[in-house]
């Protein structure tokens, strides 16, 4: 049986996009509540009745998190230019290694505003 789970995580961040002109809103510093939620997918264990559990998901986010949340973005190391694409991908490239059924990273900067990441 092949499945997928999803984790949501959340964290409180500022940042700033400065690759916009000075009259955009976004060039200002603002924050944001971010959510990430991700998503590993493949074959169960027929033992276990599971594919990965969910708190080995936690504790491969949990260093991601410690850099991100309560942070100046734009002050972590990638993440000179923070757009939730960029972000998508900063937390891809780091939890990939670490969860090789990683299929999907989504950074939400605002409950209508996402942005999906599949590698």
């Amino acid at each position: 049986m092949n499945v997928e789970l999803r984790k949501t995580f959340q964290f409180e961040a500022a940042h700033r996009l400065p690759r916009l002109p000075e009259t955009h809103k976004c060039w200002r510093l603002h924050g944001h509540s971010f959510v990430v939620e991700i998503a590993v997918a493949g074959p169960c264990d027929e033992r276990l009745g599971w594919l990965v559990d969910y708190a080995e998901l936690k504790e491969a986010f949990r260093p991601l998190w410690e850099q991100l949340d309560h942070r100046y973005l734009n002050e972590v190391p990638g993440l000179e230019n923070p757009t939730s694409e960029n972000i998508a991908r900063w937390i891809w490239e780091r939890l990939k290694p670490r969860l090789p059924q990683l299929t999907e990273v989504v950074v939400a900067e605002t409950c209508t505003a996402r942005c999906v990441y599949r590698g």
